[in-house]
């Protein structure tokens, strides 16, 4: 029965012949997802899916990478991150660039591992770069109150943590011309869906909360196709996302950190859109406040492709001087990237 309501659904979404719906997706599993399950080949041309800043790599200005390239060259400091983050360039290097020039810089799997390294190498600092939205926020919280807990001052963590309701805001002012969004799913199962009810009124858009799955984001695509012109919020992921979120984590959050001015790659700074340390647990803070600096790579128009100004494929350096293998700016760096996933799945 369901399977036969999706083919219905899909066949609606395919021959659709209304007015031009533009749909943004502000989740980079979200993008992700939409590429690997071949959606944009489903949809009537008039049916625009749109990737926003939903990649928290591709979101992190280059004062962020410069600070962390300068305190990986520290002989007593090695600086821990995620993959992705690594390949980014900043100002003059990536973390790669300096690791190949015998800077400390280890890749980490899980934020977890970082709390043991501090533990059995008290003879340096480890500084894990703690970059993300609210979903890895409560994770980043609990690696500090382990931290706090052993007694480890040599634990540090230099944040770039963004969160979403504000620069959702600042697209739909800056942006171009968006007639719903894809609520981020795994923000919301921290954050809770009733979060995005004040921004559905105020910007007087529909949002759909949405899982990962293909026939649940063509279920969330037909819903905005059908909510086009009307405000409101549904919550087609009420399995792992409720109204008023993730309570403990939320409070281990607030234990720890405060809303914060925050900038953003090409976008420049956006009001209360982060997340700093408290002042009274500076001493874990490697120096992330006030890294604003956004040296874009010259050519780069990740800043039009973050708001949806432009398709990935509108970039000049796209496919040419920019690629995954060889990636010029962030948006091709990470898997979440909208430009690695056009790429890889060959949209154009």
């Amino acid at each position: 029965m369901i399977g036969d309501d999706i083919k219905a659904i899909a066949e609606q979404l395919k021959n659709y012949d209304g007015d031009e719906v533009r749909i943004m997706e502000v989740c980079g599993t979200h993008t992700a997802a939409i590429s690997e399950n071949g959606i944009p080949s489903m949809l009537s041309p008039k049916i625009k899916l749109i990737s926003g800043p939903g990649c928290p790599v591709c979101v992190t200005v280059t004062a962020v990478i410069d600070k962390l390239v300068e305190l990986s060259m520290r002989d007593d400091t090695i600086v821990l991150t995620f993959g992705d983050l690594i390949r980014v360039k900043g100002t003059n290097k990536s973390l790669a660039d300096a690791k190949a020039d015998r800077a400390h810089v280890k890749m980490v799997y899980s934020p977890m591992e970082t709390v043991k390294m501090a533990e059995n190498d008290p003879s340096h600092t480890y500084v894990f770069a703690a970059i993300g939205f609210e979903t890895t926020a409560p994770v980043y919280a609990m690696v500090l109150e382990e931290a706090i807990a052993k007694g480890l001052d040599n634990l540090k963590l230099l944040t770039s943590i963004k969160t979403m309701p504000q620069v959702i805001r600042w697209v739909v002012k800056n942006g171009g011309g968006i007639d719903g969004f894809i609520a981020p799913g795994h923000v919301a199962t921290i954050t809770g869906s009733d979060i995005f009810k004040e921004l559905s009124e105020e910007l007087e858009l529909p949002f759909v909360v949405s899982g990962f799955e293909g026939a649940q984001l063509l279920l969330t695509i037909y819903a905005l196709t059908c909510m086009k012109g009307k405000k409101g919020i549904k919550n087609l992921y009420k399995s792992v996302v409720t109204p008023e979120g993730n309570v403990k984590a939320k409070e281990l959050l607030n234990k720890y950190f405060e809303s914060s001015d925050a900038s953003w790659r090409g976008m420049g700074k956006i009001k209360g859109s982060g997340l700093v340390l408290k002042k009274e647990f500076e001493k874990y803070d490697a120096g992330s406040r006030d890294l604003d600096e956004d040296n874009m790579p010259a050519g780069c128009c990740c800043a039009s492709v973050l708001v949806g100004k432009i398709k990935p494929s509108d970039c000049p350096m796209y496919g040419k001087n920019c690629t995954p293998d060889n990636a010029h700016g962030a948006c091709m760096v990470s898997t979440e990237g909208s430009c690695y996933n056009y790429f890889v799945s060959g949209r154009k």
